[in-house]
């Protein structure tokens, strides 16, 4: 039945995204926030359908946490869920991502639309300096910015691989940091097409303080995601590898 379910859910998906993308190309001659109230939808959309589909219920925690005006928000990334199901809870989001993803047909296209913050990695300096400039701007825009810390998804419980960025990032903006944990890599695991039903949890965790030390704050988010996520895979019931250990444990 899950097998069944997942199908299922995995076509409904990939339709929806395929309608929004082609029923909503206007939108890319409108307005960024019309174009952003798409997106928004679209995020809404989908989680609706996994609940329906395949019975994955979402649980938000923390909210009364988000400061009031832009913050970083640094995620915790186990899914491709992650990428549509976090922006319906943030402000008007820009997200890095990979400079990669802005070539492809429409979905790129958005991308640009919705002026996320774009990095390429082959440059290492210059795209170091374009993303803390391009942080800024969204940021003044009166923006989230949405960063994935390791850069990309890692397996619940896995060990964590922080990259510089987020440090690099942080300093720019000035800004509070809001770390997020979340436990999305037990029900949308990474390369496989199952889908599990269950308890989404994405917990908004408290906010970082601008002005920390680089280590300092390096280490507090770390282990304030790593901490969070690891509980929240355990609450779910994951159980460890065997040949892996958890964060601070």
């Amino acid at each position: 039945m899950i097998a069944v379910r997942s199908i299922l859910f995995n076509v409904a998906f990939y339709v929806v995204t395929a309608l929004f993308l082609v029923i909503g190309s206007p939108l890319l001659l409108g307005p960024r926030r019309w174009a952003m109230a798409g997106l928004k939808l679209h995020g809404q959309t989908c989680v609706a359908l996994m609940n329906l589909i395949v019975g994955t219920r979402l649980e938000v925690r923390g909210r009364e946490r988000l400061p009031a005006g832009p913050a970083l928000i640094a995620s915790k990334h186990q899914s491709a869920w992650d990428t549509f199901g976090l922006v319906p809870l943030f402000r008007d989001p820009a997200i890095v991502m990979k400079a990669e993803l802005g070539w492809i047909p429409l979905y790129g296209w958005f991308s640009h639309k919705f002026e996320h913050i774009f990095v390429k990695r082959d440059k290492a300096a210059v795209a170091l300096r374009r993303l803390i400039a391009d942080a800024r701007a969204r940021a003044s825009q009166g923006r989230d910015v949405l960063i994935f810390p390791e850069g990309t998804r890692r397996a619940p419980l896995a060990p964590p691989d922080y990259k510089t960025g987020v440090v690099a990032v942080y300093e720019g903006l000035g800004l509070p940091c809001v770390p997020v944990a979340l436990n999305t890599g037990l029900f949308w695991p990474r390369r496989k097409f199952i889908r599990l039903p269950g308890t989404i949890v994405v917990e908004i965790l408290e906010p970082l303080p601008p002005g920390l030390p680089r280590k300092e704050f390096r280490a507090r988010l770390e282990a304030a995601i790593e901490t969070a996520s690891t509980r929240l895979a355990r609450e779910a019931g994951a159980r460890l590898p065997s040949n892996e250990q958890p964060f601070n444990d």
